[in-house]
């Protein structure tokens, strides 16, 4: 269950980021907390994306992961995000994220803060 639980920290601080890099990734909200909140639902949408949809996108598009040595995955992180992002709006969560280009740019920064968060972070269970 920690383990769950930093994981999911990391996936908002990562999303932070991207939205604070971002113009076009936008999290709205009244106050610091309401924003907090948003950023930690949208985290735990992300991760449940992550987790049942983009396995399956990666086994159908392996083909192009192949051709490309892996550059598709930015494609396919892009995609997630976009995805979160319907998902988002149809919560009614103020989180809203423009544009293929600025999801990729968006699935780039959140994969490399992520990872770098998961290096700092403790990983036990």
């Amino acid at each position: 269950m920690k383990n769950f639980v930093v994981k999911t920290i990391a996936n908002a601080g990562a999303l932070a980021v991207a939205v604070w890099l971002l113009d076009k990734i936008t999290l709205t909200g009244d106050s610091t907390g309401r924003q907090a909140g948003t950023l930690i639902v949208v985290a735990l949408l992300f991760g449940l994306v992550n987790f049942l949809v983009k396995p399956v996108v990666k086994l159908l598009s392996l083909p192009l992961l192949i051709l490309t040595l892996g550059l598709f995955t930015l494609v396919v992180n892009a995609l997630m995000l976009l995805l979160t992002s319907w998902l988002a709006g149809v919560l009614d969560l103020s989180f809203h994220v423009e544009g293929f280009w600025t999801a990729v740019l968006g699935g780039l920064i959140i994969s490399v803060v992520s990872w770098a968060l998961h290096v700092v972070l403790p990983d036990e269970d």
